[in-house]
């Protein structure tokens, strides 16, 4: 098992496996040099986040076979680049975020705040959301 690190300092928990998310398809949002969009943020994906995302181009919502993706429906959890994360939070559809499975590299783009603001989950201990 990897060493990878969520938001919050500790060890990055699953994001999804129906459908199956991750850049390595593996769950997770881990990351290396090969995902140089930095799916790292695990979010659960809205109706309005997926109509946001395909107005400005990242269609997620048509399934892509030969990348092994599915196509998404709101409620999905999904790995997605934090780019496009802050992009639909500046448009004011930021979906929630599980910040537990969310990876520490999706720091280097947003704020932790913005990211807690949309918290999913509830962590064991409640006093890192403050």
């Amino acid at each position: 098992m990897s060493n990878d690190r969520n938001v919050l300092g500790g060890d990055l928990e699953p994001c999804g496996s129906d459908p199956i998310t991750g850049f390595y398809r593996d769950g997770s949002c881990t990351t290396g040099p090969e995902d140089l969009g930095s799916h790292t943020v695990c979010a659960v994906v809205t109706k309005e986040f997926l109509e946001h995302q395909l107005a400005v181009g990242n269609d997620l919502v048509t399934p892509r076979p030969e990348y092994d993706f599915p196509g998404l429906h709101a409620g999905d959890r999904w790995c997605i680049v934090a780019a496009r994360w802050q992009e639909a939070y500046e448009a004011g559809v930021a979906p929630p975020v599980v910040l537990a499975a969310t990876h520490a590299r999706s720091l280097e783009v947003l704020e932790l705040d913005a990211l807690r603001q949309h918290a999913a989950d509830v962590p064991a201990d409640p006093s890192s959301l403050l």
